[in-house]
């Protein structure tokens, strides 16, 4: 995402651009209500250090701070810690904090400050996933001075800086964080442009403007408190409905954006926008290879061969999304395409099933083997995958069943999906994961990622165990030479993509609709949540 003043913000999106309206030749004006509809879940915590979703991450970017932030071209900038040197071995990092900034509280951020905040992600108890295995190499925090955190590491980690710049990671009153979970879950606070004010469950979150703010990252438009005087944040998980209120004019600025909505959109003058692909991971459906059917190669390439992904994206994205090969997002430099192994082809998935010892058909079109239907559970977050996303998985269904698979597509909400996968109860799972940075390989296809962080939760849903794999990775996480980095991660990527592990279907859609009266709006560099700390209503 390009640097941006308050001047013109660019979306660019595959087949299709938008531009929201310059501030170019308009003055900021302070005040006002900004209205945001978010699609995707109501967090269950609005404290981004347990568990550590994306809907958190969405709102907790108008209110915590992280360490440092990336600008347009990936480059880790300043934040909320000025400047950063490491030792010659990688395992220990000093961190300059500015020395002006305080909590919503009264409390002084500082180094003391710094080290409470990656003990609270590291507790147990804390039930952290996201922040936990980002910060999985740091053993300690210590404070040589006020303003100084010194951080030491079991191994070196080429990754910690972007791994700091992600709001799992963010930055909270260290007072705040002695009180209850349940308290600190209701009102995280931070150092942020606005607060949290009240968080009326199933309806919406109202926050309200710092006027003592002071820690705009580098790359912010402007210096001081934001201009809006607060933000109401409304959950509205049906996107006909957020669409409606969008034209209504009673929202402002919605997420999770239907592709024709998106497309209908561009026909009007007073609707814009912003396209951000997040970070990381592409948006793929995983093959658990740990237990039967996709314990075997060939029916997992079978399934792969099945799947028309081409044809279900054209018909259902109308342009607004463009085929991956990939298990890294197009935005990440270090992704690895490898479009040959990933073709549509019904004669090689019948061959491959075959080879496996799938050779019989049952009366309804399902390969049976030793008595056992060919049969794939499936379950679906309906809180994470959008309708035509869902579409998709429809459409997979049908082709993949003319080769005899039988794919069980389950509806569920975000809680139970969960439950699904921490059970093993899933042969396919679209389950999007955002991180800055390649290292989200690591994250994703470890073996080690196939035990549950403190919250239960585990990433590596292709349930991918080879060493080989492992060592590159880690290597790749140590290695601070660019081009060995690379060439390590290429390696990496090739077994996932080779092994047939993963379906990758395109980026994470992630974008965001805004009223033309919206000026300023931006998605932020790191994992591409929106940030209204720049952003003005014209009167």
């Amino acid at each position: 995402m390009p640097l941006l003043a308050a001047a013109a913000v660019t979306a660019v999106l595959a087949g299709c651009t938008a531009s929201p309206a310059s501030t170019a030749t308009s003055t900021p004006v302070a005040g006002g209500t900004l209205v945001y509809a978010t699609g995707d879940a109501e967090p269950t915590c609005l404290d981004p250090h347990v568990g550590g979703n994306y809907p958190q991450a969405l709102v907790a970017t108008q209110y915590l701070e992280s360490l440092v932030s990336r600008d347009s071209t990936g480059k880790i900038i300043p934040w909320l810690a000025t400047a950063w040197t490491t030792s010659a071995d990688g395992l220990s990092w000093d961190f300059t904090l500015k020395n002006d900034v305080t909590f919503t509280d009264g409390t002084p951020f500082d180094a003391a400050a710094v080290a409470a905040n990656v003990a609270h992600v590291q507790n147990p108890s804390t039930a952290s996933s996201t922040g936990y295995l980002a910060l999985a190499k740091v053993t300690s925090v210590t404070a040589p001075d006020a303003h100084t955190a010194h951080f030491t590491l079991s191994q070196p980690d080429s990754a910690l800086l972007e791994s700091l710049s992600m709001p799992w990671v963010a930055m909270e009153s260290p007072t705040a964080l002695k009180r209850s979970q349940a308290d600190n879950c209701a009102s995280p606070i931070g150092t942020g442009p606005f607060t949290v004010t009240t968080w009326n469950r199933q309806q919406s979150i109202t926050l309200t403007r710092n006027d003592a703010y002071n820690s705009p990252p580098a790359d912010a438009a402007h210096q001081g408190p934001a201009y809006l005087q607060s933000i109401e944040w409304r959950f509205l998980p049906d996107s006909a409905s957020r669409y409606a209120a969008l034209q209504a004019g009673t929202v402002d600025v919605i997420d999770n954006v239907q592709p024709d909505t998106i497309v209908q959109a561009q026909k009007s003058s007073d609707l814009s926008y912003l396209s951000a692909p997040r970070p990381g991971a592409s948006d793929r459906i995983e093959l658990n290879s740990s237990i039967a059917p996709f314990d075997d190669a060939n029916v997992r390439e079978a399934f792969i061969r099945s799947a028309d992904v081409n044809d279900a994206v054209t018909s259902l994205f109308f342009g607004t999304a463009t085929r991956s090969y990939s298990a890294l997002s197009s935005i990440e430099p270090l992704g690895y395409s490898e479009p040959g192994i990933f073709g549509y082809d019904q004669a090689a998935a019948a061959t491959l099933l075959d080879k496996a010892g799938w050779t019989d058909r049952n009366t309804d079109g399902y390969r049976v083997k030793n008595g056992q239907v060919l049969e794939l559970k499936f379950p679906v977050s309906t809180n994470q995958s959008i309708p035509a996303e869902q579409s998709l998985f429809e459409q997979l269904q049908a082709t993949s069943k003319q080769a005899g698979f039988k794919v069980d597509l389950e509806p569920l909400d975000l809680s139970s999906w969960y439950g699904a996968l921490g059970s093993n109860s899933y042969n396919l799972v679209s389950a999007p994961y955002t991180k800055v940075g390649p290292d989200v390989l690591r994250t994703l296809f470890d073996s080690a990622s196939t035990k549950p962080a403190p919250s239960g939760y585990f990433a590596n849903h292709a349930q991918v165990t080879n060493p080989t794999l492992d060592d590159l990775l880690t290597r790749a996480s140590q290695s601070s030479d660019a081009t060995e980095r690379a060439s390590l991660y290429t390696q990496a990527q090739k077994i996932v993509l080779e092994g047939f592990y993963i379906l990758p279907l395109y980026d994470q859609q992630n974008g965001y609709l805004q009223r033309s009266v919206v000026k300023g709006l931006r998605a932020m560099p790191t994992v591409s949540t929106p940030t209204l700390y720049d952003t003005w209503l014209q009167k």
